[in-house]
């Protein structure tokens, strides 16, 4: 993932984290504006219509519907569900 305010990759492995920060410019990376629902002209500066409103765009948050920016997920939905699966996969392996 880019991150939004300083623009360097950051490399990302599994789900980010609330506590989670660029290590180049220690700001947030889950936060609405790394976010790829983040939309200045919708409503709330968000695309996904399920979310909370969220004040400060550029703090930490607990959206469920968090995905970052550049990824392939269609929806927070998808990710979770791909996060279920993996877990029940997981245990029911032998």
């Amino acid at each position: 993932m880019e991150c939004v305010f300083c623009g360097k990759k950051v490399p990302v492995e599994g789900k980010i984290g609330r506590r989670d920060t660029c290590p180049h410019c220690q700001r947030d990376l889950r936060c609405c504006k790394q976010c790829k629902f983040f939309d200045t002209r919708a409503y709330n500066e968000c695309r996904e219509v399920m979310a909370e409103r969220t004040t400060d765009k550029e703090r930490a948050n607990f959206c469920d519907y968090f995905v970052p920016k550049g990824s392939k997920e269609v929806s927070g939905v998808v990710y979770r569900a791909k996060e279920a699966r993996e877990a029940l996969e997981a245990l029911f392996r032998k």
